[in-house]
């Protein structure tokens, strides 16, 4: 390899230390729970997506090993040549069933699930309009697709509106909305019934990624149409969070959106099938959602207590009702300092900033999950008082 190239890659990566940007990863010794071994360490874990505390769940690790001895290890092929066991197609069926829609059809991960719904589906004479916080999985599959392109300002119905009759002016044949059912950095919901009403009324197809919301939104569990009682037409969610915090995406929708994506979704049709041990957790952690409301209520409990800890220690959180709650503290390098002060205090959490954040925006993004207990709530928020004064955040 040419000199001059690693030179330039070395540079790039000093300029992003020296920025304050750099991300280091710590190497977790246990299963992802509450609390978590690293290194020598024993800490209470505030970043996890792992919601419902599934991660570690007895019955998804005992349905996991069922499949190992039953189904083998992997399937050593993509879907349509020989990588489709029956399990694969329950589990289909069940997220369909799940989330009230005729089928749904699985991915590697969200990201591939997102990555590849938009180029099947529309072309140059079609149109979508984007959120503009929405994930980057979104942004790649929008980028990925030929349909002319428009983005409204976060949650901006009115701006949500002007694109539409932009975009309806401009001719074109069908129109997308595409929005985050959840902004994962800040916890805000999408405005979904507000949303719904747009689509309706400008004839265009509503998608949703509910991967923060799938599993413990809404009455049901079944994210933020379940929340907020409305219809939305594509569902794209994931596996990885509050379903058991594995790997594995879906899209789920009608029935011919399902076929053609088989037919034509690049990262479905080209990626090894998800591995039956995956699948078969997969199946039983829904099982365990539609009997779970005793964990939804115990998340979202924690959830208040947290943030109403926080508040009261003078933090400054941005407004919600999600359990994901971010602690604003503006530059990148008061947030890695942040979060190796609580590190050193039991804590583990992690500094967003930018490229993940807007500059001048950088933040500890806390989350909470079920497993949580209010002993280890209190001690997370002594350990937050002590490190917030120690860096200037709090008096």
């Amino acid at each position: 390899m040419p000199d001059r190239f690693l030179n330039q890659m070395s540079q790039t990566l000093a300029e992003i230390e020296a920025e304050g940007l750099y991300k280091r990863e710590r190497l977790i010794a246990s299963p992802q729970g509450g609390e978590i071994a690293v290194g020598e360490a024993h800490v209470i874990n505030l970043c996890a997506n792992n919601y419902l505390g599934l991660a570690d769940h007895p019955a998804l690790i005992a349905a996991a090993k069922r499949a190992l001895d039953e189904r083998g290890f992997g399937m050593a092929s993509v879907r349509f040549i020989c990588g489709t066991q029956d399990l694969h197609r329950a589990l289909e069926e069940r997220l369909a069933e799940f989330l009230g829609m005729d089928d749904a059809i699985l991915y590697a991960a969200c990201f591939d699930a997102n990555g590849g719904l938009f180029e099947p589906l529309l072309g140059p004479e079609d149109a979508i309009v984007s959120d503009a916080l929405n994930h980057a999985s979104i942004i790649d599959g929008i980028r990925l697709c030929k349909a002319k392109r428009y983005r409204y300002g976060n949650s901006d119905m009115a701006n949500l509106e002007r694109q539409l009759q932009t975009a309806r002016a401009d001719g074109v044949r069908h129109v997308m909305i595409a929005t985050d059912g959840v902004f994962s950095m800040d916890g805000y919901l999408a405005k979904l019934p507000e949303i719904r009403t747009l689509a309706d009324k400008y004839g265009a197809v509503l998608m949703v990624d509910d991967c923060h919301a799938t599993g413990f939104m809404g009455p049901n569990g079944a994210g933020t149409p379940d929340h907020f009682g409305t219809s939305v037409d594509i569902l794209t969610g994931t596996l990885g969070k509050a379903l058991g915090g594995a790997i594995g995406g879906y899209t789920a929708g009608p029935q011919p959106v399902i076929d053609l994506l088989r037919q034509r979704s690049r990262p479905y049709l080209f990626s090894n099938s998800l591995p039956p041990a995956v699948v078969a957790a997969g199946i039983e952690a829904i099982g365990l959602i539609e009997q779970g409301g005793a964990l939804r209520k115990r998340l979202h409990d924690n959830a208040a207590y947290w943030r109403a800890g926080l508040e009261a220690l003078g933090f400054d959180l941005l407004p919600g009702e999600h359990p994901i709650v971010p602690v604003m503290l503006g530059e990148a390098k008061l947030a890695q300092e942040m979060a190796t002060r609580l590190f050193d205090g039991g804590v583990y959490v992690s500094g967003f900033f930018f490229p993940v954040v807007p500059q001048g925006q950088a933040r500890i993004r806390t989350q909470m999950n079920a497993a949580l207990t209010r002993a280890e709530l209190d001690r997370a928020l002594t350990a937050f008082e002590a490190a917030g004064k120690a860096c200037g955040v709090i008096a």
